[in-house]
C-alpha cells in the first residue's frame, strides 16, 4: 500500500479522489494527528497483530545499526523522546531486541546491516527504495528476527530517506514539527500501535527544498545573540532538526553583518552534513563564501574587473573549508553587498567570472564541474544578463526568482526544460527593499504560495525551491506549506487548500477547534494580503465610502475576538503556541488596522469639527500602546523564550526602509467650543451639515432587494451635550432611535419596511432637530424591485450606480476540450480567484471561447466602463505581455494586454495592491439583462473581482462590495 501523495503523483484526479475518501475514513476514526496529506497510520488502540509502539506503560525498543550514519541515529533519539513526550513510556534504544513482541528498527539500506538483511530475505520491499532520492518506507513486519514477533521498520534509501521517515512517524504520533519553535504540546495517548499490514512509501518531487534566514535583524539576531551568544551550532541545531522534520533538506544561513555560517563557528557546517543538511549559499554569495567573510578575509575591492586574483584566492578557500561537506555552490557574482554591479561590468564578464569559478570548482574537487552541484540566481538584473544572451553550461541549475513580492518573474521555456541541470524557484516571505520593506508578520497566504509554486511545478522548475523566511519564527504557518507541497505538489490541488489549514490546526491543537482556528490563520493573512502591515497609512481604506474602512476594522476585530474565545477554551499548555501561531498575529494586525482607520477616521472627523476628532487621536495612541503591549506578552511567553522575536520596527515608514524606532502616526486635534453645534453627516457623504453651506444631505438609495439599511451620524461641536430628535416624512420608514442625546455622536440607522411601501410612493424625507432648533433635512430615495421582477431579471442587478461581482460566482464556465476554469479559494482581496488549467498551456484565441460568462442587469443605456481586479501576475515567460479580453452580450470582445506597463512605478503600485485592476470601455444599448464575458487567451492569469461602473463608482482601496444576485 502506498501513501496518498504517491498515488496523486500517478493519478491526480484518482489521487484527490482517494485521498480525500481516506481523509474522511481517518476523520471518523477521530484521530487527532498526522503528517499533513498522509494517511494515518498510528493508531492509538491495539488492534489484532498490530506492532504496538507504546502501550500499558511499555515502549517499543528502537534498533539502529551501530554503524547506522550519525544524523539518522540523532534522528531515532529524537523519535525516543518524542515517544517518551507523547506516552510517558521512554523506549530503549540500541541494536539487539533480545526478545521483544514488538521492535521498531530503524535504518539506511546499503548502510544499516539490519536493513540490508530484512531486504535480502524478501521482508521489505526494497524495490521501493532504490534509485530514489530521498525515499523512505514505513512497513510492519512480521517475525522480523529470531525472538521478535513483529516490527515497523524505517528503512531509508540515502541517510535523508531515514530521517524524514523517522520525522513522518514522530508526525504520526502527535509531535509537531514546531514542538520546540513553538511550543506545541502534543496530545498524550496511552497507546501507539500501527496496524499489521501497513506499508508506505514515499519520495520527494522537488530536489533540494530549503529556507533562507535573512533580514534578520533585529529580531532573530538578537534572539540567538541572547540565547546562544550567536549564531553559531547551538542556534543552527534548532534550525536543521526543524528542517528535517519538515522534510526539507537545504539552507542559505543567516548572512547579514556580520555573521557568516563557516568562519563563525567550524562546527556549523560539521553539524549541518552530520545531521542531513545541504548547505548553500545567498543568490550573491558564490563559492560558499558568506558576504561577512570578504570584509574579514578580502583583499582590496570587491571587483572582478580589477582584483581578480584576490576573489580566485577567497573563492578557493571557500570550496577548500567545505570540500567535505554536501553542498551546491553558488556562481556567479553581483556588486558588493547585494547590490547590481557597475553600469560598465556586462554579460561577458559575468560569463567569464562562471567560467573561472567552474575551474576552480574542478581543480579543487578533482571532479568534472558537471558532477558538483552548481546553481546560478538569475535574481533581479542577473536574470537581464540571461535574457540578453549570457548562457551557463547546461548542468548548472537556474534558479529563477520572484519580484520579492511573492510573484514569479520567469519560469523555463519549453527548450529550457531540457537543460541537464533544470530549474528551481526562489521565492519570499520577508523582505528588505522597495516599494517598502516588509518583514513583521506572515502577510503571505496560503492560495497565493500555491498558485504561484503550481506554476513553478507545472513549467518543470522543481530542482531547488528555497524561500525567504526573514527571522523564521512569524512565518511557521507559510515555511511549512511551502515545503509540504515541495515534497508532493500533486498532493495538494487547489481543492484541497482550506483542509491544509484544518489538518494543521488539527495537529497543533486538536480537532475539536480546528476548524475554526483554520479560519483564523486564512482570515488574518488574506486581510495582511491584501496590504502589508508596514504599508498601511491613515487612507488605505476609504473612511466614506461602501463603508471600506469600518468593515476593514471590524472584520478583523471580529478575529480577534474568535480567537480570544479560543484561546479560553484550549488547555493552558497549548496557549502559548496558540499565541506565537494565531492570536498574536491576528490581534497585532487587527490592532494596527484599527490604528489607522482611527487615524483616517481622526482627519476625516477634523475637516468636519466633530468634537470626537480627538477622541479617535486618544484611540491612535492607546492602540498605540496596545501594540507594545501584545508584544511585550509575547515576549514574556515561556519566562522570556522569544525575546525580541516581535521587535521587527512597523510603525513609521517613510520609505522603502523600515524607521530605527516605532513612530506614531500623525494625528490632529482642533479647538472645541464649549456650546454645543449639532452637525449631520450621511453615509458615502464627505460633507456635513452646517459646513461649507451644507443644508441638505441625501442618504444613498435603499433598495428593495438588497434590503440593506443606510446610515446617518449625528455629531457634536462643541463639548455641551444637546437632545435630537428625527422626524420622518412616511410611517414605513424605521429608524434605530428616534430622539436622544449626543455628546459626542450618535450613528442612527435608516431603513424601510417595503411591504407596506405603496407602488407609487415618493421618496422620504427625515428632518433632525438638534441643538439651538437647528434643522437638518435628508431625503430617503427607494429603489423598488418590482421593475426587476417585470423584466424578468436574472443574476447580478446594479445597486448604486454599479454592479460588483466577484469572479468566482460566475453563471457559467465555457471552456474548450483540455481546458477547464479553476477556482482558488482564498486567492483574493475579497473571496477567491479563478485561473484556467493546464496553467502551462499554450495561449488561445477568441475564437476557442473560453470564457467566463456573469448575468448581469444593468438600470439605465449607454456607456458604462468594466474593471477587472487580476493577481499581479508577472510575465513569467518571455514574449509578448499576456492578454484577456472582455465583452457585454455579443459585441467584440476588447483585449487588454496586462503587461502592456513595464513601468517601475506600475510594478509598485500591483504589488503593493496585492492586484492589478485594469478598466475597459464600453457600451449598452437598453437597460435591463445583460451578460458579461471574461475571455481567457493567456494562461497564468488568476481574475478575482469584476465591476460595471455605470456612473456610480465610488473611490475605495477593494471596491465595492458584491451586487445582489437574482
Amino acid at each position: 500500500m502506498e501513501s496518498i501523495g504517491r498515488r496523486c503523483r500517478r493519478a491526480p484526479a484518482l489521487g484527490l479522489a482517494l485521498g480525500l475518501a481516506l481523509l474522511l475514513v481517518t476523520a471518523l476514526a477521530a484521530p487527532s494527528a498526522w503528517a499533513l496529506g498522509e494517511r494515518q497510520f498510528v493508531r492509538f488502540e491495539a488492534g489484532a497483530q498490530s506492532v504496538v509502539l507504546a502501550g500499558q506503560g511499555r515502549a517499543a525498543p528502537l534498533l539502529v545499526d551501530p554503524f547506522e550514519h550519525a544524523g539518522v541515529r540523532r534522528a531515532v533519539a529524537d523519535l525516543q523522546g518524542d515517544i517518551a513526550l507523547v506516552t510517558g513510556a521512554r523506549p530503549a534504544l540500541g541494536q539487539a531486541a533480545g526478545s521483544a513482541d514488538n521492535v521498531v528498527i530503524v535504518g539506511t539500506l546499503g548502510k544499516s546491516a539490519l536493513i540490508d538483511r530484512l531486504a535480502a530475505e524478501g521482508k521489505i520491499d526494497a524495490a521501493a527504495l532504490r534509485g530514489k532520492w530521498e525515499g523512505y518506507l514505513i512497513q510492519v513486519v512480521p517475525n522480523p528476527m529470531p525472538g521478535v514477533a513483529r516490527a515497523l521498520v524505517v528503512a531509508g534509501s540515502d541517510k535523508r530517506g531515514a530521517i524524514y521517515g523517522v520525522y513522518t512517524l514522530s508526525e504520526q504520533i502527535g509531535v509537531s514539527p514546531w514542538k520546540w519553535w513553538a511550543d506545541v504540546v502534543p496530545a498524550r495517548r496511552a497507546t501507539l500501535a500501527v496496524a499489521a499490514g501497513t506499508k508506505i512509501s514515499d519520495a520527494p518531487v522537488v530536489q533540494y527544498r530549503g529556507i533562507f534566514l535573512n533580514d534578520e535583524a533585529p529580531a532573530l539576531t538578537s534572539w540567538a545573540k541572547e540565547k546562544y551568544g550567536g549564531f553559531n551550532h547551538r542556534f543552527y541545531e534548532k534550525v536543521f532538526e526543524l528542517i528535517l522534520r519538515m522534510r526539507g533538506n537545504y539552507l542559505w544561513p543567516a548572512m547579514w553583518l556580520p555573521s557568516a555560517f563557516y568562519a563563525d563557528d567550524a562546527e556549523n557546517g560539521r553539524l549541518a552534513d552530520e545531521m542531513g543538511i545541504i548547505m548553500g549559499t545567498s543568490h550573491h554569495e558564490p563559492m560558499m563564501r558568506a558576504h561577512a567573510e570578504w570584509s574579514r578575509f578580502g583583499k582590496g575591492p570587491w571587483d572582478y574587473s580589477k582584483n581578480a586574483p584576490a576573489l580566485q584566492d577567497f573563492w578557493r578557500d571557500g570550496l577548500r573549508a567545505t570540500r567535505d561537506y554536501e553542498r551546491v555552490i553558488t556562481l556567479g557574482m553581483r556588486g558588493d553587498g547585494d547590490e547590481p554591479m557597475s553600469e560598465h561590468d556586462n554579460v561577458d564578464l559575468l560569463q567569464k567570472i562562471v567560467s573561472d569559478q567552474r575551474a576552480i570548482i574542478e581543480r579543487e574537487t578533482g571532479k568534472a564541474s558537471g558532477e558538483v552541484p552548481q546553481m546560478w540566481a538569475l535574481y533581479k538584473e542577473v536574470q537581464g544578463y540571461y535574457e540578453r544572451g549570457m548562457r551557463v553550461p547546461d548542468d548548472v541549475l537556474l534558479l529563477w526568482c520572484d519580484d520579492n513580492w511573492g510573484n514569479i518573474r520567469r519560469l523555463p521555456t519549453a527548450a529550457e526544460r531540457r537543460r541537464a541541470g533544470g530549474a528551481g524557484v526562489y521565492y519570499h516571505f520577508d523582505y528588505v527593499g522597495g516599494p517598502r520593506s516588509y518583514k513583521w508578520l506572515n502577510v503571505t497566504p496560503i492560495p497565493k504560495i500555491w498558485e504561484q509554486m503550481h506554476l513553478a511545478w507545472q513549467h518543470d522548475a522543481k530542482r531547488m525551491w528555497i524561500v525567504n523566511v526573514g527571522d523564521l519564527k512569524p512565518m511557521e504557518v507559510p515555511i511549512e506549506f511551502f515545503l509540504n507541497y515541495a515534497w508532493n505538489p500533486a498532493a495538494w490541488p487547489a481543492e484541497r487548500l482550506p483542509e491544509y489549514l484544518r489538518l494543521w490546526a488539527a495537529r497543533e491543537f486538536g480537532p475539536e477547534h480546528a476548524s475554526e482556528i483554520a479560519g483564523l490563520v486564512e482570515g488574518y493573512t488574506r486581510f495582511n494580503g491584501r496590504r502589508k502591515p508596514e504599508q498601511l497609512e491613515p487612507g488605505t481604506y476609504d473612511v466614506v465610502h461602501y463603508d471600506e474602512a469600518g468593515r476593514v476594522e471590524r472584520e478583523y476585530a471580529a478575529l480577534a475576538e474568535r480567537a480570544r474565545k479560543v484561546a479560553a477554551r484550549l488547555r493552558p499548555e497549548q496557549r502559548d503556541a496558540f499565541f506565537q501561531l494565531v492570536q498574536y498575529p491576528v490581534a497585532a494586525s487587527a490592532n494596527m488596522n484599527a490604528l489607522y482607520v482611527a487615524a483616517g477616521m481622526n482627519r476625516h472627523y477634523a475637516t468636519q469639527f466633530r468634537s470626537t476628532t480627538n477622541d479617535m487621536a486618544a484611540r491612535v495612541r492607546a492602540l498605540y500602546q496596545e501594540d507594545a503591549r501584545l508584544a511585550q506578552q509575547y515576549h514574556a511567553l515561556g519566562g522570556g523564550k522569544w525575546k525580541h522575536m516581535m521587535s521587527q520596527t512597523r510603525f513609521g515608514y517613510t520609505g522603502w526602509d523600515s524607521p530605527l524606532r516605532n513612530v506614531l502616526p500623525a494625528v490632529q486635534e482642533i479647538d472645541v467650543p464649549a456650546a454645543a453645534e449639532m452637525g449631520v453627516a450621511v453615509e458615502g457623504g464627505a460633507r456635513a451639515s452646517g459646513a461649507w453651506g451644507v443644508s441638505g444631505l441625501t442618504l444613498p438609495e435603499l433598495d428593495e432587494l438588497s434590503k440593506k439599511p443606510r446610515y446617518l451620524d449625528i455629531f457634536n461641536r462643541g463639548r455641551a451635550p444637546f437632545d435630537f430628535r428625527i422626524e420622518a416624512s412616511q410611517p414605513w420608514v424605521v429608524l434605530s432611535e428616534v430622539k436622544g442625546k449626543v455628546s459626542g455622536e450618535r450613528r442612527v440607522t435608516v431603513d424601510v419596511r417595503w411591504d407596506e411601501v405603496p407602488p407609487d410612493a415618493p421618496p422620504a424625507v427625515l428632518t433632525v432637530v438638534g441643538a439651538n432648533g437647528a434643522r437638518v433635512k435628508v431625503d430617503v430615495p427607494l429603489r423598488r424591485a418590482a421593475p426587476l421582477a417585470a423584466a424578468n431579471a436574472k443574476g447580478f442587478v446594479e445597486t448604486d450606480g454599479v454592479v460588483s461581482i466577484e469572479a468566482g460566482h460566475f453563471a457559467r464556465a465555457v471552456a474548450p476540450e483540455g481546458r477547464s476554469w479553476l477556482t482558488i479559494p482564498g486567492h483574493g482581496r475579497t473571496l477567491s480567484g479563478v485561473t484556467t488549467l493546464p496553467v502551462a498551456a499554450p495561449a488561445q484565441d477568441l475564437g476557442q471561447g473560453m470564457r467566463l460568462e456573469y448575468d448581469v442587469n444593468l438600470l439605465r443605456s449607454g456607456a458604462v466602463a468594466v474593471q477587472v481586479t487580476l493577481a499581479p501576475t508577472l510575465k513569467f515567460l518571455p514574449g509578448a505581455g499576456f492578454r484577456y479580453a472582455v465583452s457585454i452580450d455579443d459585441e467584440a470582445p476588447q483585449v487588454v494586454n496586462v503587461h502592456a506597463d513595464e513601468s517601475e512605478s506600475h510594478w509598485a503600485k500591483i504589488v503593493s495592491d496585492g492586484a492589478a485592476v485594469f478598466t475597459t470601455q464600453h457600451r449598452v444599448n437598453a437597460p435591463g439583462r445583460h451578460v458579461l464575458k471574461f475571455w481567457a487567451l493567456d494562461p497564468g492569469l488568476v481574475v478575482q473581482k469584476l465591476v460595471i461602473d455605470a456612473g456610480g463608482l465610488k473611490p475605495s482601496y477593494l471596491g465595492p462590495p458584491e451586487s445582489p444576485r437574482l
